[in-house]
């Protein structure tokens, strides 16, 4: 079986596995984290300070779609190495959705998580409707193709933060099905409900569809 591009696959020390290199557009240490714990050791995950690149790409487009299309096309420009990228928003039902594709932003540019909490509890006080998901969409670009996937976590917003765990909106979010907040989880337990494990798994099958990652 011959082996694709040289920048696509990677031999390991085992003659008979080969592993994917994949740049993650993102300095979010903690997504990387949580993509990690859910691709496991089949693909090689680095991220742009890993990688050697020094860049903000901005996320200038009014749906998630469009933002992570925008960040996996900039690095795919860059390098030309087979890449992917994430865009995440919180969508509150009794807000229209807000903040949505703003959620890093929507207290300020300087993307404080305390800002953007008390903002949203502030909206959302006296509503009784506090149903909530977190949606995430990943752009996957393979020798220049590119293709989508998206993961959704329904639940619900708290009135206060609880747990200091995660990041963004985590300490006042609970998914279905569970009593405790993003922000009480370890990574494991979160990942038992994450929008962010959904749309990876999803991008780890796709990337099996092309090329089995075993004896060549």
């Amino acid at each position: 079986m011959g082996l694709p591009a040289p920048h696509l696959w990677h031999l390991m020390f085992s003659p008979y596995f080969v592993i994917m290199k994949l740049i993650f557009a993102t300095n979010n240490q903690y997504k990387a984290d949580e993509i990690n714990a859910v691709i496991g050791n089949s693909i090689q995950v680095i991220t742009l300070k890993e990688a050697g690149i020094d860049v903000d790409i901005p996320e200038p487009y009014d749906t998630l779609e469009a933002n992570a299309s925008e960040k996996s096309k900039v690095i795919y420009s860059l390098t030309k190495t087979n890449c992917f990228s994430e865009d995440t928003g919180l969508e509150v039902k009794a807000l229209n959705g807000e903040p949505g594709v703003k959620s890093a932003r929507y207290a300020g540019n300087d993307r404080s998580f305390d800002k953007n909490i008390d903002k949203l509890l502030q909206k959302l006080q006296d509503m009784p409707d506090r149903s909530a998901r977190f949606r995430t969409v990943v752009s996957l670009i393979i020798e220049g193709k590119e293709t989508l996937f998206e993961g959704i976590c329904e639940g619900r917003i708290i009135n206060e933060k609880k747990g200091a765990a995660g990041f963004g909106y985590d300490p006042v979010f609970i998914p279905d099905g569970s009593d405790k907040t993003f922000g009480e989880m370890t990574m494991e337990e979160k990942n038992r409900f994450s929008h962010r494990k959904k749309a990876t798994e999803k991008l780890v099958a796709f990337l099996n569809t092309l090329e089995p990652i075993h004896k060549f």
